[in-house]
């Protein structure tokens, strides 16, 4: 498991994008719901954790499509594929994320 941060420093609507192969968003809803996805949008190389959270989805800084947080699930063009879902829990306080086994779907040109 990864640990991400300590639930404090992550505000409501806040993001942060832990440094891992391939590198993971954490995003806290505004109802305080806690989920982490790759933050690479599966279209091209951009962060997610760039992006606009509105409800259980973000919106992807370049081309906006959005993908939902709960399911990885993309809702438009120009992205076509979902990105990975993780598994999030909170520890004594703390974010921790642990790494789907799935593969990642990344953009065309990027690999791990």
């Amino acid at each position: 498991m990864h640990r991400a941060c300590p639930l404090d420093d992550l505000p409501p609507g806040e993001s942060l994008r832990l440094e891992t192969d391939p590198p993971i968003a954490v995003f806290r809803t505004d109802d305080g719901e806690v989920f982490a996805i790759d933050d690479t949008c599966t279209h091209q190389d951009a962060s997610l954790a760039d992006g606009w959270l509105e409800g259980c989805e973000v919106e992807c800084p370049l081309h906006a499509s959005r993908f939902d947080l709960r399911t990885g699930e993309v809702d438009a063009p120009p992205a076509k594929r979902p990105v990975r879902t993780h598994r999030v829990e909170v520890v004594d306080g703390v974010v921790m994320v642990e790494e789907s086994a799935e593969a990642p779907n990344l953009p065309p040109g990027l690999s791990r």
